[in-house]
């Protein structure tokens, strides 16, 4: 049934980006792990920042008036619930993932010129420059995948596999808990170069470093790592066309060993393309972030893995998001 709409409720939900640049600016100048040292002026934080105190003072209280940190007299402090969430030192820290969000929304507000031209938005880098943009998707990913992984692992076993390919690993969030999943299995991690040094250190950290290797590559010029009998391709489907998909599918095809096993994680639309409601706005993200990325059916994605020459393609488990998992294998000879 469509949603009826009142001009107020209509009028508040375009007012939405409001909070939203807010909260991402100060999350990209550190403001909260700057304040978490102790109470501070809007003229201190300015100078230790290097911003201009005018526009501190006003972000500051706009802050202040979300509910994000406490004013008494001149000084600001950051409560303790957020400073959980929103410093460096936090125990449940997603300022990476907020400033990824904020990149996301500089090309969103360019989506009617995207719709014009079918051409995806100008890349416009935050005050965090190239390498914190790049730092900031892949800690993203691991903001937004942690709380799931053990749930979503669970939806795949029993697990029985020796060799893990997890293609555009990031910083390897699924193959550490894939591993721990499997305690005798070994991973290879195949991203991009910039990529790989963030993966090595999570790794190290997880203390599998011996199980795993580490790939650089770029899966759209190159071939994949051979050798593995289970391939994980984790939000990666919906950042390329079919086309794209098609090719993808075709080399990691070639690179699994006989009866491997691929698993897809990633959106998965119902036959309108109209729901999950997340999908529909997730495939405007690719739009603007994207050449031809966007979401897919269950049937487009079981149509392009047959293509490939996978076979038993089935849908393991339908999430209302990111979550959705497709397993199909790769037959004992083609």
């Amino acid at each position: 049934m469509t949603k009826r709409w009142t001009a107020e409720e209509v009028l508040n939900l375009v007012r939405g980006f409001q909070p939203a640049c807010v909260l991402t600016a100060a999350a990209e100048l550190d403001i909260f792990s700057a304040l978490h040292e102790g109470p501070t002026t809007a003229q201190s934080l300015a100078n230790k920042l290097g911003s201009d105190t005018r526009a501190t003072t006003i972000l500051l209280d706009a802050l202040t008036a979300l509910g994000f940190l406490i004013k008494e007299e001149n000084n600001y402090s950051v409560p303790t619930e957020i400073s959980e969430i929103l410093t460096e030192t936090g125990e449940h820290n997603v300022l990476l993932g907020i400033r990824h969000l904020g990149n996301c929304l500089r090309r969103w507000a360019q989506l009617g010129q995207v719709i014009q031209t079918g051409k995806p938005a100008e890349r416009v880098l935050s005050i965090r420059g190239e390498a914190g943009d790049v730092a900031a998707f892949i800690g993203a990913m691991n903001n937004f995948t942690t709380p799931v992984v053990d749930k979503i692992i669970a939806k795949l076993k029993p697990l029985t596999f020796s060799h893990l390919l997890d293609i555009g690993g990031a910083s390897g969030t699924w193959t550490i808990a894939f591993l721990r999943a499997v305690v005798e299995a070994k991973a290879t991690i195949f991203d991009l170069q910039e990529v790989i040094p963030l993966a090595r250190q999570r790794i190290a950290d997880a203390e599998v470093s011996e199980r795993v290797r580490l790939v650089e590559g770029d899966f759209y010029k190159g071939d994949l790592p051979e050798g593995a009998d289970f391939v994980w391709l984790s939000a990666i489907a919906h950042q390329n066309s079919r086309e794209q998909n098609r090719a993808l599918f075709a080399k990691i095809y070639g690179a699994l060993q006989e009866n491997g096993v691929l698993v897809i994680r990633d959106v998965v639309m119902d036959e309108s393309s109209t729901y999950p409601e997340a999908g529909a706005m997730f495939a405007v993200n690719m739009l603007v972030s994207t050449e031809g990325g966007g979401t897919y059916t269950f049937e487009e994605f079981r149509e392009d893995l047959l293509q490939a020459g996978f076979m038993k393609v089935t849908l393991v488990h339908r999430d209302e998001a990111m979550n959705s998992l497709i397993r199909a294998e790769k037959s004992p000879s083609r």
